[in-house]
C-alpha cells in the first residue's frame, strides 16, 4: 500500500525535521565550511518577525517560539497556544524537546575527546566497542561515519515503533513510559535494511552508538559528560537531559498529528526519552540554542581544528552535512545548524559561521500535513509560513521572491535525505 509506504519513511525520519526546510545548495564534498556567510547586521524588523510568528500561527500551527539575534540586537516572541484545550498561550522562553539538534551536542562532545587524543575520528568502532557491532562492519564502520551519517547502518525509530509502519500510533501510546537501554536501541538498527556505506543516510542509531562510545572512552554516563562538558561549559542555563518524563519549567504541550492518521493530535509533552537517547533527548530554550552555536562556532567550545573536521561536509541533497552540524544556503549566504524533532515538537536553529545573525525557534505540533489520494503527502500552509520567518530573520530584505523560491518538502525531511529510500514512492523520492 503506497500510504503505507510513505508514512513508514516519513516517520523514520522522527528525530530529524517533521515540518520544512528550504530548497538549498550543499557545500561541496570535504568543504570545511570557509565560505561563511557575510555578517547580516541589519536592524532587526521587530514588526516584520512578529508577523512573521503570527503568520505560521494563523496558518495552522498550534504555538510557535522564536529568537533572533543580530549583531548586539535580539528579539525574541511567539504566538498561537501552549495548550489548546486551557487556551494558556505560547510564551517565549518556554522549554521544549529539540530533537536532533542534540546530535551537535554529541558530537562536540566526542571532538573534545578527539582533541584529547582519546578517539580517533578514522578508527573503527570495533577500537573502542568491540562486540557491539559484530562481523566486518564493526572493523570498517569509523567514528567519523557515525556523525556524518556514512556508516550504512539503517534506522532504530520504526523498530521502537512498529505500529507507526502501519499508520497507528498504538506503539506511541503503549511505550510512552517504557525505558529502552542505548545498546537495545543499536541492535534494533542494526537490523534494519542497510544502506550504501560512505553514503549520507541519516540514522539515528549513529548517534546512540556515539554515546556509547563517549561513555567507553570517559567512563561516565554520556548525558553527564556531555551536560558538565558541552552545556555548562556553553553556560546554558536551560538546557538538560531530562532525567524522567517530565519537562522542568514552563514548558508548552507536544501535539503529534501523524498525518491525520490516527485521530485528533495528542499531547505527547510526558515522555520517557530513552529512546531517543544521545540521538535526540535534549530540552533547551531558543535563546539557549543560539548561545549554544554562538559559542560553538566562536570556538570556545572546541579548537579550530576540531572544529574544522566539524564543518567538513558531505552532500546531503540540499545540505552539506558536517559532523553533527548541516550547513544551508540561502540567498544572503550560508548558515550553520541543525533541527529536529520529536513526537509533538519540532525545533531548527541555525547561525552565520561568524555568529552575528541567528535564528533559533520551534513550535508544537508535527506531522501536520495530509496525505492524499494518491497516498502523497500534501504541503500545508504552515511549511511556507515557517519558511518565509526563516527568511526575516536571516536574510532580512530578500523581500517576496526570496520567500516564493523556498518550496517546502512534504516528504517530512531535509532535503534530499531519505531515511528510507526503498520505501518512499517515487513520486517523493529525490
Amino acid at each position: 500500500m503506497r500510504t503505507a509506504r510513505l508514512v513508514g519513511a516519513a516517520v523514520g525520519a522522527t528525530l530529524l525535521m517533521t515540518s520544512v526546510v528550504p530548497a538549498a545548495t550543499a557545500a561541496a564534498p570535504g568543504a570545511p565550511g570557509a565560505e561563511a556567510a557575510p555578517s547580516r547586521t541589519e536592524p532587526l524588523d521587530r514588526a516584520a518577525l512578529r508577523a512573521g510568528l503570527d503568520a505560521i500561527d494563523e496558518a495552522g500551527m498550534y504555538g510557535v517560539y522564536s529568537s533572533v539575534r543580530a549583531g548586539s540586537q535580539r528579539w525574541t516572541g511567539a504566538a498561537g497556544e501552549a495548550d489548546v484545550d486551557t487556551g494558556r498561550p505560547m510564551k517565549p522562553g518556554m522549554r521544549h524537546r529539540v530533537g536532533s539538534v542534540s546530535k551537535t551536542f554529541t558530537a562536540v562532545a566526542l571532538l573534545q575527546q578527539v582533541e584529547q587524543g582519546r578517539i580517533d575520528l578514522d578508527a573503527p568502532v570495533a577500537d573502542y566497542l568491540p562486540d557491539l557491532i559484530p562481523g566486518e562492519r564493526g572493523r570498517t564502520v569509523t567514528v567519523r561515519m557515525l556523525l556524518n551519517h556514512t556508516s550504512g547502518i539503517g534506522d532504530y525509530i520504526l523498530g521502537a515503533f512498529p505500529s507507526l509502519a502501519q499508520n497507528s500510533t498504538t506503539s506511541l501510546e503503549e511505550e510512552r513510559f517504557r525505558s529502552i537501554p542505548p545498546e537495545e536501541l543499536v541492535r534494533i538498527g542494526l537490523k534494519a535494511p542497510v544502506t550504501e556505506q560512505g553514503k549520507f543516510s541519516y540514522s539515528n542509531t549513529n548517534y546512540v552508538i556515539a554515546g556509547l562510545i563517549l561513555e567507553e572512552v570517559t567512563g561516565r554516563d554520556a548525558a553527564t559528560y556531555i551536560t558538565r562538558n558541552v552545556i555548562d561549559r556553553a553556560g546554558l542555563r536551560h538546557t538538560s537531559y531530562p532525567r524522567t518524563p517530565y519537562i522542568a519549567g514552563p514548558h508548552p504541550r507536544m501535539y503529534e498529528s501523524f498525518y491525520g492518521l490516527g485521530g485528533p493530535p495528542r499531547d505527547y509533552g510526558v515522555y520517557n526519552m530513552s529512546w531517543a537517547s544521545t540521538a535526540g533527548s535534549i530540552v533547551s530554550t531558543t535563546d539557549d540554542l543560539n548561545r549554544f552555536y554562538r559559542v560553538l562556532l566562536g570556538g570556545k567550545l572546541i579548537g579550530s581544528s576540531a572544529l574544522t573536521e566539524m564543518l567538513r561536509t558531505v552532500p546531503a541533497g540540499g545540505v552539506g552535512y558536517g559532523l553533527g552540524i548541516y550547513s544551508l544556503d540561502l540567498s544572503c549566504g550560508r548558515f550553520w545548524g541543525h533541527d529536529g524533532a520529536v513526537f509533538g515538537a519540532a525545533t531548527m536553529a541555525m547561525s552565520s559561521r561568524d555568529g552575528k545573525r541567528q535564528l533559533a525557534y520551534g513550535w508544537n505540533l508535527t506531522k501536520y500535513q495530509k496525505i492524499n489520494e494518491e497516498g502523497q503527502l500534501e504541503p500545508s500552509p504552515i511549511d511556507a509560513a515557517i519558511n518565509g520567518h526563516m527568511v526575516e530573520a536571516l536574510c532580512p530584505g530578500a523581500g517576496a521572491d526570496a520567500r516564493k523560491a523556498l518550496p517546502g518538502d512534504p516528504s517530512g525531511s531535509l532535503p534530499g535525505v531519505d531515511i528510507a529510500p526503498d520505501s518512499r514512492p517515487a513520486t517523493l523520492a529525490r
